[in-house]
């Protein structure tokens, strides 16, 4: 006998023993000792009246119908028939009662799996995942949404232990349809449940679902990431931190963006202390409207190589009805896979000084840089996306053009 036959042989013996040891086991048993019995004693006495049984399969074919219909499809006329017949019927009941009831439990074990996270995802491809917690996570998550309009609810997934909070979050109709997987998303395990593996972009936020120190915060965040470029390393990844000595950290792990949120917050009261109005200015550019502000947007393939004051003047020829162009985004997308394969392909080349020079200018290039009012003159390489800034006036511009063209 082979191995396999061997431990399939052993997994049907403890299944047997531990359905000898299920009190419930007996039960059933005897539940079906029962209904046998009553009918064999409905068929014995019965063919000597006028009910209508005249074979054992009526007689089966009415005790079929007595448990689970509650009905008797024919009329019992002795004694024993009809105490066989109560018996079935009450048998039939509690039967029933016994598997609506398991059925109900089933769902709601299952819709309250759902609730607290406890569900693995299935089929989702694409998503987004939304990783931490912290007071206020309900505005966040409204500004994903109002600045992201090609993701929806059900794509983004969350992970975090605030299960209570997030329950209240999902009661509400615009977020019902968000998934949520609870624990700690630095857990490869965690991970794993929420499809890290076919996710396009994550968000890891400044954790403060548990009582964690600033360090500790920073040391999740960190770890997190690492877990998640190693599982997917085409993912795209954002990051919050809160002390600027862990930046270094999450460079080395790959991660594409990195926001230093007290570093913004200091810089932003800085500003304020001028009395210039500064603060107003970068509270219109940051707006949560997807449609205004600071608006991030392709290059047509026909610029790529060519300067930026030709794309400029492009986009000048058009009425701006897009945006001003303030600017370039360097090295956008997964930046840092694709350095991956730009070094493996430096080092394909037989000359040992260009391998060089080729690592060199690979290693100092930077994910998501910004290059503000570049000379006229600066080439547009490949993956590269232009920095405008619309408002509203430019918006209505463009919609009015729109509207004139279908016509």
């Amino acid at each position: 006998m082979s191995k396999k036959l061997q431990a399939k042989s052993k997994h049907f013996i403890r299944n047997i023993k531990y359905a000898l040891k299920n009190p419930l086991t007996y039960i059933w048993i005897l539940i079906l000792l029962i209904i046998s019995i009553a009918t064999i004693v409905v068929f014995h006495s019965e063919t000597k009246t006028e009910s209508g049984i005249e074979s054992m399969f009526d007689s089966v074919w009415f005790t079929l119908v007595a448990v689970f219909a509650a009905y008797f499809d024919y009329c019992v006329k002795s004694v024993p028939g009809r105490m066989s017949a109560l018996v079935l019927l009450v048998l039939g009941m509690l039967l029933f009662s016994a598997v609506t009831g398991k059925l109900a439990s089933y769902f709601m074990d299952l819709q309250m799996q759902k609730n607290k996270g406890l569900k693995k995802l299935k089929n989702i491809k694409g998503h987004f995942l939304l990783c931490g917690w912290r007071p206020g996570f309900e505005k966040i998550l409204d500004s994903v949404l109002t600045t992201n309009p090609d993701i929806t609810p059900d794509m983004i997934v969350l992970i975090n232990d605030a299960t209570e909070q997030i329950e209240q979050i999902r009661s509400q109709s615009r977020f019902k349809e968000i998934n949520y997987v609870s624990g700690d998303f630095a857990d490869e395990t965690i991970l794993k449940k929420a499809k890290i593996e076919t996710a396009e972009r994550a968000l890891v936020i400044c954790d403060r679902s548990k009582k964690y120190s600033d360090l500790e915060i920073d040391s999740r965040t960190v770890l997190a990431v690492l877990t998640m470029e190693n599982i997917n390393p085409g993912i795209y990844i954002a990051a919050e931190l809160l002390d600027a000595k862990f930046q270094k950290h999450l460079e080395m792990a790959h991660c594409d963006e990195i926001i230093l949120t007290q570093d913004y917050e200091h810089s932003l009261l800085a500003t304020a202390s001028s009395g210039m109005g500064y603060s107003n200015v970068i509270k219109a550019l940051i707006s949560d409207d997807a449609d205004t502000g600071i608006i991030i947007e392709d290059i047509p393939m026909a610029f790529i190589g060519k300067s930026y004051g030709d794309y400029e003047k492009h986009l000048e020829l058009k009425g701006n009805v897009n945006g001003v162009l303030v600017g370039l985004l360097l090295n956008t997308g997964n930046f840092h896979q694709r350095r991956k394969d730009a070094l493996r392909e430096a080092q394909k080349n037989p000359d040992i000084k260009m391998i060089v020079d080729n690592l060199k200018k690979v290693k100092t290039l930077k994910s998501n840089e910004p290059v503000l009012t570049p000379p006229q003159d600066y080439i547009i390489q490949k993956n590269t996306k232009a920095i405008l800034v619309r408002g509203q006036s430019l918006l209505s511009e463009a919609s009015e053009a729109g509207s004139k063209t279908r016509k």
